[in-house]
């Protein structure tokens, strides 16, 4: 249902996109080295015990502790040697079997004691300490059991779950389709570099910075270009990315501007919803439908752009993407700064000293600079008139 014209808070929008989408369900089966970043379609479960059997923690011997001729001193004779891979004998009663990191433990040994805490004798092995009865031993399904579910659906796969999927024993997993994001380009004054640029036209950085953000997100993206400023162009443009994208992203053109045709495009093929937030940089946001195709526009200026996309279309992607994860992680860090918050909600282009355990701000402020943000290591978040003083904690999200 659209909103009013005034200013809405951000965790409203964030709430009502986030309720109002449906993740695509849409599936595919991908090999392990080509599923980082992907979203699982299903549950993974584990068909086997890791480990598949009690194995060594360590190199030494293995031994019976329950066997009455083991004491500490003793000298043993080595009746086996078993190295990681290798499966042994049934340990013979008073001796001990030399064994590796890894190895399976033979049958009738219970404890494995270091090699540090041995000596080697003409005669045999000397036993220096007696390890407790399971020491050193790393027992059958101690990281995961037959049956337990390794990874759930909807989790975005980083490198160690992709390990995790190949420790066992999976080459391929179902993830689901990439999202297809349409995204467009306006204004007359944009070149695409590396140029010519003539007197009163700019690089088309958005362009850029979009296509990373979204790809970085292992999203597909769909390239409409630069849209001239007309509204014939405009609506062209905007069916394209309906009729070949799950969504439309656009950069600039959804100000009050006479030349922003986005905004009354969008609102003649289909609807805006939401329109102007109140966060800084970025206000001129919004998000609507083309026909039954999500729409989103942001702002045109480079700061607002990346700010924007950041902090409420991100994870809105996320959740229409298939992830249970989706909202960006934020900490707590102490200002280094003074600052006094204004009548929107903003978000401070800031660098976190770690060693001092402080956060400075960038002095630049401006939606323009987009410097900043190469500067910046994190995204300081400022409630509408909030004061901060140098030595407060402040909400930060890390970028």
């Amino acid at each position: 249902m659209p909103m009013a014209s005034s200013l809405v808070s951000v965790d409203q929008v964030i709430e009502t996109l986030l309720e109002g989408v449906v993740p695509i369900s849409a599936n595919e089966s991908v090999k392990l080295d080509e599923a980082i970043g992907r979203v699982l379609a299903d549950d993974i479960s584990s068909p086997l015990d890791v480990p598949p059997a009690d194995n060594s923690a360590m190199d030494g011997y293995a031994l019976d502790v329950d066997d009455l001729t083991i004491k500490e001193g003793g000298v043993y004779q080595v009746s086996d040697r078993i190295a990681a891979g290798q499966v042994g004998q049934p340990l013979q009663p008073g001796t001990f079997a030399r064994i590796f990191t890894g190895a399976h433990i033979p049958p009738r040994a219970n404890a494995v004691v270091m090699q540090e805490n041995t000596e080697i004798m003409d005669d045999g092995v000397k036993l220096n300490v007696v390890p407790q009865k399971y020491a050193n031993i790393r027992p059958r399904g101690q990281d995961l059991a037959e049956g337990d579910i390794v990874l759930s659906r909807g989790q975005r796969l980083r490198p160690q779950d992709v390990g995790l999927m190949a420790s066992v024993g999976f080459g391929e997993c179902p993830v689901f389709r990439r999202l297809k994001v349409a995204i467009m380009s306006t204004g007359d004054e944009l070149v695409e570099p590396p140029g010519p640029v003539r007197e009163g036209q700019i690089f088309n950085s958005n362009r850029y910075t979009l296509v990373a953000m979204l790809r970085q997100l292992g999203m597909e993206v769909v390239d409409l270009g630069i849209v001239a400023d007309t509204p014939e162009a405009t609506e062209a443009a905007l069916l394209k990315g309906a009729e070949e994208a799950d969504c439309i992203f656009s950069s600039g053109g959804v100000s009050v501007g006479e030349e922003d045709y986005v905004k009354s495009s969008v609102e003649k093929l289909g609807s805006i919803d939401i329109w102007r937030i109140a966060i800084k940089p970025g206000k001129p946001m919004a998000f609507g439908s083309v026909g039954e195709t999500p729409f989103v526009g942001l702002p045109g200026n480079p700061v607002s752009t990346f700010v924007t996309f950041f902090v409420i279309a991100r994870p809105w992607l996320l959740k229409f993407q298939g992830c249970n994860r989706v909202y960006n992680e934020c900490f707590h860090a102490v200002s280094a700064f003074d600052f006094d918050g204004g009548k929107r909600r903003e978000y401070l282009r800031v660098k976190v000293d770690y060693e001092q355990g402080l956060i400075h701000k960038y002095d630049n402020q401006g939606s323009g600079i987009m410097s900043s943000v190469c500067w910046a290591d994190a995204l300081a978040e400022v409630e509408v008139g909030q004061q901060i003083r140098a030595g407060d904690r402040v909400k930060i999200i890390p970028i």
